[in-house]
């Protein structure tokens, strides 16, 4: 896993770890996650493709394999993979495949990009807990994949939400999925 190191009484306290995670338009994943205690830094951008640094127009023809995802940084003292997971998995819907909304295409997919073996299996034991819990009325199509290469987002596309609240998509879409975020998760906010 992608950490930073801290000595704390000569010991060495992991303390920013990565997250890879794509739950459709990553302007909303981004504003989400932006917004959680404990989460340092969130990039937009592209992984699991087939083209090297692939724009925003080449992602959107949904022929190049990528999805959009946001890198998230986050301090593991604050907050656990497992809590970011728990984030995922109750602001999207993980049973529509290739999908969000109105949002259509391989690029929009839910998928957990894992940076090891822990993230994966704590990320399989999740999805297996809320398929035996009953947790949604249809399959979960989230996939596990290995992380590639991160390929962040053009410039305007990062802390979109922020700058570009006025948008009408925005306004539509990606601030109902915000206020949905602080009902829920009002005790982890910012």
């Amino acid at each position: 896993m992608n950490q930073e190191n801290v000595k704390v009484e000569n010991k060495e306290v992991a303390t920013n770890s990565v997250a890879t995670l794509a739950a459709g338009c990553f302007w909303c994943v981004e504003a989400v996650f932006q917004k959680l205690k404990g989460v340092e830094k969130v990039e937009s951008g592209y992984m699991g493709g087939t083209i090297k640094n692939p724009t925003y127009k080449e992602v959107c023809t949904g022929q190049t394999g990528h999805a959009e995802v946001c890198q998230i940084t986050y301090n593991s003292n604050i907050i656990s993979f497992e809590e970011l997971l728990e984030v995922f998995w109750k602001t999207h819907d993980p049973t529509t495949l290739n999908r969000q909304g109105g949002d259509v295409g391989t690029q929009y997919r839910s998928a957990v990009f894992y940076h090891d073996a822990s993230q994966k299996q704590i990320a399989e034991n999740i999805k297996n807990d809320l398929i035996q819990s009953g947790a949604f009325d249809a399959p979960i199509v989230t996939t596990f994949e290995e992380v590639s290469i991160f390929y962040k987002a053009e410039d305007y596309h990062q802390d979109y939400f922020n700058l570009n609240g006025h948008n009408p998509y925005c306004q539509m879409v990606v601030k109902p999925k915000v206020e949905k975020f602080k009902k829920v998760f009002s005790d982890r906010i910012n």
